[in-house]
């Protein structure tokens, strides 16, 4: 059994240096407190594919169980398609690093104060810790989830900024998400996500989703695409 994870996270991990694990961890643990300790608490409502999700659980009673699994799929088999094979293994890094940091922070009591009666103080510093995080887990390759694959698979296609592109998936559903939820709840998530676009495009320095050890490996010549 230990001889299995150890081959599979050197298969995972191929091409990655230790700084680019680390940073994808770091990545992981800011983004996944901030889910936890702000955007759960307060309810902030989520655009991409969680939004997407909740939207289907509403209108059509599907259970998160069966359509979250089904929208990440289309997502990375999109994003497979045009980011290649090693963007979707570093991606099975980043999302493992978020569901083990997520089960963490679940341990213990919240860490942040609660903002419950301040939604734009919420908005504003989730978005912030959202945006970091993933911007760091961007920045080396990967992606936090089928949200990021969508966006940067749009931002490869159209050559638009990456925060052009979150934009545009977070915003589609929110508007839809309007159907059932109350325009103060769906403005609140409009400046989180927001936020969180700017900064990962802030720190993600160009709209190529490749990092740039991937950059000079296409270059030269040799290496994946991803």
């Amino acid at each position: 059994m230990k001889t299995s994870i150890t081959k599979f996270f050197k298969k995972i991990t191929e091409g990655l240096t230790l700084k680019h694990v680390l940073l994808i961890m770091a990545g992981a643990a800011i983004y996944s407190f901030g889910i936890h300790n702000i955007h759960q608490r307060v309810h902030i409502t989520e655009g991409g594919v969680i939004g997407l999700m909740l939207l289907a659980e509403h209108w059509f009673g599907l259970s998160p169980a069966l359509i979250t699994p089904v929208l990440d799929a289309v997502c990375y088999l999109l994003a497979f398609r045009y980011l290649g094979k090693k963007f979707i293994r570093t991606s099975i890094l980043s999302t493992t690093c978020v569901s083990v940091c997520y089960g963490i922070w679940e341990r213990f009591p919240f860490l942040l104060p609660d903002l419950s009666n301040y939604p734009l103080t919420a908005a504003l510093v989730g978005g912030a810790f959202v945006g970091t995080g993933v911007g760091i887990i961007v920045r080396q390759g990967g992606s936090s989830g089928g949200d990021d694959a969508l966006a940067l698979v749009i931002s490869h296609v159209s050559r638009c900024r990456l925060s052009r592109a979150y934009l545009f998936t977070d915003v589609t559903v929110l508007l839809l998400s309007l159907s059932y939820i109350p325009l103060q709840r769906i403005a609140f998530s409009l400046i989180t996500v927001t936020v969180s676009s700017l900064l990962i495009d802030r720190i993600h320095p160009t709209s190529d989703p490749a990092p740039s050890h991937n950059r000079r490996s296409r270059n030269s010549g040799s290496g994946l695409h991803g």
